[in-house]
Formats: C-alpha cells, sequence, structure tokens
C-alpha cells in the first residue's frame, strides 16, 4: 500500500485544515517523494482489493479503512506511550496488524508514522500533545459512527494488553480517549474483562463487567444490558472497514455473547 493511499485514504475523509490534516501532514513529511516514484514505478497496479493506487485514487471504502488506519495510529501513539515506555510487545502487535490487514509495506510505513508521532509528543510535552490527541478525537468522533469508534477503542485496548499487563496510566489514557470520543469509561472496562469475562473457568463477576452491570442486577436488567451491548457491538456496523476488521469485531462480538451465557447460565435463564 503506496503512502500516496493513506494521504488519499486520510485527506479524503478529514477535513482541510483540520487537526488530523495537520498530523497527516507532518507524520508523512518527506515520505511523499518515495510515494510518488513509487507510484510512478508502478503505473496502475491493482492493491490486494482490486482498487487503483495512484495518489488520491482511493474509493470510500479504502478511503474509511486508510482513515481508520492512521486514526488507530495515532491513537496508538498516544497509548503506548501513556507509562512512559515504549514496549516491544505493543509496537509488535501493531506490526503485526498493519502486516495482515494492509501488507508488509504498511509496516515500515506505519511504523515510521508512529515514530514521528512518538517524536512529536516529545517536542509538544504531556499536556500540549494529550490536547493534541483531544483534538483529533473530536475529528474522529464527527466523521465515524458509534460501532466504527467503539472497533478503534477496542483495538486500542488490545495494544495496552500485549505486554501482558495494563499499567493505571494506560488505563486512564484508554478512557480519557473513550471520552473524547464519545464513548464511556464503562466501555473500557467492559473491553478489558472481555477475554476473562467469556472463559468458562474465568471469574464471573468479569463477565458482569463484559455487560457494564453489577452481580445484583435484576434478570430484566441483565437482558436490557444484553441487548444494548448486542446492538452497539454488531459486526455488520464496521463492515465498511472491510472483512478483516470485521472478523475482529465478530470475535469481539461473540466474547459479549459467551460473558452472556454464563451469566445465563448461572442464573438459570
Amino acid at each position: 500500500m503506496a503512502i500516496g493511499k493513506w494521504i488519499g485514504g486520510a485527506l479524503g475523509w478529514i477535513l482541510s485544515g483540520s487537526m488530523l490534516g495537520g498530523l497527516v501532514g507532518y507524520c508523512i513529511g518527506t515520505m511523499l517523494d518515495e510515494a510518488f516514484s513509487g507510484n510512478n514505478r508502478s503505473g496502475d497496479r491493482q492493491s490486494r482489493y482490486g482498487e487503483q493506487s495512484h495518489f488520491g485514487g482511493t474509493h470510500p471504502f479504502e478511503e474509511d479503512r486508510n482513515s481508520f488506519l492512521f486514526s488507530m495510529l495515532v491513537l496508538s501513539s498516544y497509548i503506548i506511550k501513556a507509562d512512559g515506555k515504549i514496549m516491544h510487545s505493543e509496537m509488535e502487535y501493531v506490526r503485526q496488524f498493519l502486516r495482515h490487514n494492509f501488507g508488509e509495506q504498511a509496516v515500515s510505513q506505519g511504523e515510521s508514522i508512529l515514530l514521528k508521532l512518538f517524536e512529536l509528543q516529545k517536542q509538544q510535552g504531556p499536556y500540549q500533545f494529550k490536547e493534541t490527541i483531544r483534538k483529533s478525537c473530536i475529528e474522529i468522533r464527527f466523521h465515524t459512527s458509534d460501532s466504527q469508534r467503539l472497533q478503534l477503542l477496542n483495538y486500542l485496548v488490545i495494544i495496552a494488553k500485549a505486554d501482558g499487563t495494563v499499567s493505571p496510566e494506560e488505563v486512564v489514557a484508554l478512557k480519557e480517549i473513550a471520552l473524547y470520543l464519545g464513548l464511556s469509561a464503562q466501555d473500557v472496562e467492559s473491553m478489558l474483562n472481555l477475554e476473562s469475562g467469556a472463559r468458562s473457568g474465568g471469574n464471573i463477576e468479569d463477565a458482569y463487567k463484559v455487560l457494564g452491570i453489577s452481580p445484583s442486577a435484576t434478570d430484566d436488567e441483565i437482558k436490557m444490558a444484553y441487548r444494548k451491548m448486542a446492538l452497539k457491538h454488531h459486526p455488520d456496523r464496521v463492515s465498511s472497514l472491510g472483512d478483516d476488521i470485521r472478523k475482529a469485531a465478530e470475535k469481539k462480538f461473540q466474547e459479549i455473547n459467551d460473558a452472556k451465557d454464563r451469566i445465563y447460565k448461572a442464573r438459570g435463564l
């Protein structure tokens, strides 16, 4: 995937002169020349999704994917450095995500963008960079659906969990981003407990956390909470982002159903 497509996809979705538009320009920087020369050599070759890979030639479907990717990288840079460390396992998860969903070329390009974002965070300092993230989230919120933002938040939670533990600083950062995106702290708690809440041998309290309710909730409250979760997280709502991202949403949706089944079984529902 050529850098030109990242620009075309991101700028096709982000308003001119916006915070995210500025970040696109900052992150791409001197990579433009390489992108143009690469596109000239490749001509009108087809991308892995059958779309033309010339600069600015993205289709709406691909614009959604590329914009989702760029948003994930911007917000990942905040989560990865939330505890003051850049963990290899967290970076490796991002590499694997890029490789699997966007191809091998996207790995080096995405990593370059992340490194530029880390440098920007260093230049701006923690408070100014937090404001940059807040403004970026406001733009993401304006251009995406609730379900797309929930899937974006889910990826950030997975990145935070990649090293086997989620630090208090990462939890705070995740909840800040959730708030900026128009989501809730409860959405973060639910995602943090997905795997443990779905496991048959796990703590049943984690299953309640997945649905965002307490063990003292009534049966009707549990059923209502599940219906709300199922509606919010249905994978059909992110189908425009591609089959691979839809499959990740399906996995999350299945874990929500598994947590519900554990609670229903424990209560004899």
